[in-house]
């Protein structure tokens, strides 16, 4: 059975986020958990604004499929990783993995061919095809990316100029098919150069680090904004900065949403891998819930959920924790944050 996506139409997706946020406060109270400021960059202003975090959570909640009997496999998510190659096997093992643990059903790696065993012998529930590399990969992989919800791009792919204008082709697959994206780390680095590639597009998600942030948009002076060429994304396209404070940034609006502080002093490889597969879960599912803010919502999840789950890692294991630590702890930290029990906050 193939689900509906509900798409948003960027001309009334506006990001009414009135009801979801705190009104700009130099302090920090119990709803908001960071303060705001005020950054003024060519006489354009972008305010950062803290959320109300129980507000979303619990908004986010009735989000959240529920289990029953009348489903098929494949309903509540199928998600899509284009990455993989011979140095980076873990990046897309850990975005896929972490998709399956957050709910999705399924959860298909699209690797190069030397990457494939690897990547299969970390797990048997992932679904890994050897073709990224093939001299027809566009023509093999584009019938698989219409079963899927969401496809993460990036994860691992490398430098590999003929697997880069591989991936640009499978973009513009996805992007005819109005493919929800999760771009990120090497899928990123396609982009500074082409963001004209996005630009206008719909349903698009970018998770750069600071570092990646800055390649992609430029650095944020007092003589020049960065926001003039986030703005030109347009309506349809959200980025999720990751760093010590996650920040959403609204392109079209030049709203940036500071997020909740949280996790530890330990920064191992694997967790922005970590965020975009469980981040691909919550957007399929804010999608189909037809949320007025599919991609803001989803941003705030998984940023949520991947910091919870560093935290509760860390408490057990402190620095020697791992990324794959952190994978076992999505269970149980998703049913503490996202399905509480009756009366619980």
């Amino acid at each position: 059975m193939h689900s509906t996506f509900i798409r948003s139409n960027p001309r009334v997706n506006i990001y009414l986020l009135s009801q979801l946020k705190c009104h700009p406060s130099p302090t920090v109270n119990d709803n908001c958990t960071i303060s705001s400021h005020s950054k003024m960059s060519n006489n354009r202003s972008s305010i950062e604004i803290p959320v109300e975090t129980q507000k979303l959570l619990k908004l986010l909640r009735t989000t959240v499929p529920k289990l029953t009997n009348t489903k098929h496999k494949g309903e509540y998510g199928r998600i899509g990783v284009v990455g993989g190659s011979l140095e980076y096997t873990g990046a897309p093992y850990f975005a896929a993995i972490s998709a399956l643990k957050a709910g999705a059903d399924l959860a298909h790696v699209f690797c190069q061919r030397e990457a494939a065993v690897v990547i299969k012998s970390y797990s048997p529930e992932l679904i890994v095809h050897p073709l990224l590399d093939a001299a027809n990969a566009v023509e093999l992989i584009s019938p698989w990316l219409e079963r899927l919800h969401v496809v993460i791009i990036g994860p691992g792919l490398g430098r590999e100029p003929e697997t880069q204008k591989t991936v640009i082709e499978l973009i513009k697959v996805c992007l005819k098919q109005e493919k929800p994206l999760v771009i990120d780390a090497d899928g990123l680095a396609l982009l500074i150069d082409r963001l004209d590639l996005i630009q206008g597009q719909r349903n698009i998600i970018l998770t750069p680090n600071a570092i990646e942030f800055q390649r992609l948009f430029g650095p944020n002076t007092g003589e020049k904004s960065n926001y003039d060429r986030i703005s030109k994304l347009g309506s349809g396209i959200v980025v999720l900065e990751k760093g010590a404070i996650d920040r959403i940034h609204i392109p079209h609006t030049s709203e940036i949403y500071g997020l909740p502080p949280g996790g530890s002093g330990r920064r191992c490889g694997g967790q922005g891998d970590l965020l975009c597969g469980t981040l691909a879960v919550f957007y399929y599912w804010t999608l189909e819930s037809r949320q007025a803010n599919p991609a803001f919502l989803a941003a705030f999840a998984a940023s949520y959920l991947v910091k919870e789950c560093n935290a509760s890692a860390f408490h057990k294991l402190g620095r020697g924790m791992l990324a794959s630590d952190m994978v076992d702890e999505i269970p149980p930290v998703f049913a503490r944050i996202f399905e509480p029990t009756e009366g619980a906050c």
